[in-house]
């Protein structure tokens, strides 16, 4: 079982935790990371893009000069893709983006994600963390601690204290144990957990 440090918000630390082999000690997958994280950016995409093909610009209904005689290029309407304000070349139109990815697999790259951050040394685990009050100063504090910088904080359930206080933070981003996604954990160098969510993924997970 891999053992990490257990801290307080305060940077001390206050002993250590074994983690879960099936959660974050398995073999990581790169292929399957990768097609996880590539369907998700593409199902966050809208497809709303659209532009008007030649057959759909109004105007350009007579031809713009006679066929031959002129020494000009001939042309048949102004609304050709070469002129100013004419349509556009295969022109994009609302589509959908979206693909699935087995269930399986999301669970493989999950575990993967999980497993680079105890490998890489990314991960630190809290013994809790709980606020009065709303306040970003608190959180500043804890992330100079860690010297943590682009830093994805997990909690076990939503808490507006904790929220709002890491909401105004550059490069701080702050979600419940059961939001979390593979995207959001790659994305962030540090990976701060708190025990009681690591406990929630490995009841899932493991």
């Amino acid at each position: 079982m891999p053992t990490v440090g257990l801290f307080n918000k305060e940077g001390q630390k206050v002993g250590d935790i074994e983690l879960s082999d099936k959660v974050f000690g398995v073999e990581i997958n790169k292929y399957a990371v990768h097609q996880v994280v590539v369907a998700l950016l593409a199902n966050k995409r809208q497809g709303t893009q659209s532009a008007l093909t030649r057959a759909e610009v109004s105007g350009g209904g007579i031809k713009p000069w006679r066929q031959k005689g002129t020494g000009r290029a001939r042309q048949g309407s102004t609304r050709s893709p070469q002129w100013t304000h004419g349509g556009v070349v295969f022109a994009p139109k609302p589509r959908s983006y979206r693909t699935s990815v087995p269930k399986s697999m999301r669970k493989v790259a999950m575990l993967s994600a999980l497993t680079s951050k105890v490998v890489e040394n990314e991960i630190i685990v809290l013994e809790s963390l709980e606020l009065s009050a709303p306040k970003t100063k608190d959180i500043v504090n804890m992330l100079k601690a860690f010297e943590a910088k682009k830093t994805l904080i997990i909690v076990a359930k939503s808490d507006e204290n904790v929220y709002k206080s890491a909401r105004n933070i550059e490069n701080v981003s702050i979600i419940p144990v059961n939001n979390i996604n593979v995207y959001d954990i790659l994305k962030y160098e540090n990976f701060i957990i708190t025990k009681e969510a690591v406990s929630k993924i490995e009841e899932v997970y493991a």
